[in-house]
């Protein structure tokens, strides 16, 4: 297509109240949009971060801001009363905590079990990567603080070994 068609094409586009022009010729197309300066950014948030957004939004006001500041150690304080006294193994990484390898597949471990220093607990889902949560003391499963299938956050509580 001609340079000149196309300067031609921006003037007809910047006189008239249209927002955008298509030209084809042929196999060739050109596409002229005219955006006002404040509306490129909602262009690039679709809905699919929206609902993403409200679920922090909804656990700020329950965080004093002590909690924010600690990262929400003192959160975890608040659960840690309802976990058994031993070493809890928390999560290295935000992602989806799994209990076995596959639906169809047993437990990696449960509460009761002896586990040896190194034996995988548990995976988490982050990025399609599958990222083995292991044991870093051996003893015995105390308790498995997060559900199977369920999000987790960083240093969250996923086992207690004692």
């Amino acid at each position: 297509m001609d340079l000149r068609k196309i300067k031609k094409l921006i003037d007809l586009l910047e006189e008239s109240n249209l927002a955008e022009i298509e030209i084809k010729e042929g196999e060739e197309s050109v596409r002229l949009a005219r955006t006002p300066q404040g509306s490129v950014a909602p262009q690039y948030a679709p809905a699919a971060p929206a609902p993403a957004a409200p679920a922090p939004a909804a656990q700020m006001p329950m965080q004093s801001p002590v909690d924010a500041a600690t990262g929400g150690r003192s959160q975890d304080a608040d659960a840690g009363q309802s976990l058994p006294d031993g070493h809890v193994i928390r999560a290295p990484m935000v992602g989806t905590f799994y209990t076995s390898p596959a639906p169809d597949k047993p437990a990696f471990v449960s509460v009761g079990q002896a586990v040896k220093a190194g034996d995988t607990l548990g995976i988490i889902e982050a990025m399609k990567m599958f990222n083995p949560i292991e044991a870093d003391v051996s003893g015995t499963v105390l308790k498995v603080a997060a559900e199977n299938g369920q999000p987790v956050e960083f240093d969250q509580p996923l086992f207690v070994i004692g």
